[in-house]
């Protein structure tokens, strides 16, 4: 029985919920975009899966940097108007991508391989969201996250 469990982890956990090939964004990390339910401008400064849909993490525009200390709004792509312009920034390039297949090393948990479901900046650092628990063991245990953030230190790449 515990065989066909793991088993069943292993699946749930590395079945992409977007199904195939997965859904193209509608702006790209860093790029300059206009808020049209705010009328402002600002950046793109990360991406994750929810709901069926892709959300946007969004930082108003404050001149010379991308101001990632700032408060984040959460978009979708119906309230984002992408620019093409990407802003170049002294950082580097976040080290996962969205679908790639990576091992926790924290996890205690017999199936420790996750999808990458997303990526966002915070405090000039990437972080990635990476799904924790199934959706039938969020609810008994309401004070775990199914969706953490979790650093770079914390994931290795799985080559397939």
């Amino acid at each position: 029985m515990t065989c066909a469990i793991v088993a069943l982890e292993r699946c749930w956990y590395l079945s992409p919920p977007w199904s195939q090939p997965i859904p193209s964004l509608e702006v790209h990390l860093s790029e300059k975009v206009y808020l049209t339910t705010n009328q402002a401008f600002g950046y793109c400064c990360g991406v994750l899966w929810q709901e069926d849909k892709w959300v946007y993490a969004f930082v108003k525009d404050v001149g010379e940097a991308i101001a990632v200390d700032r408060s984040i709004t959460y978009v979708t792509k119906h309230e984002i108007i992408g620019t093409g312009q990407v802003k170049s920034t002294y950082m580097r390039k976040p080290a996962f991508v969205l679908g790639d297949r990576v091992m926790l090393r924290f996890d205690s948990h017999a199936t420790k391989q996750r999808l990458i479901l997303g990526i966002v900046l915070v405090n000039n650092a990437w972080f990635y969201v990476v799904e924790l628990m199934s959706p039938a063991l969020v609810q008994p245990l309401a004070a775990r996250v199914r969706f953490p953030l979790v650093g770079e230190q914390d994931l290795i790449r799985v080559h397939v």
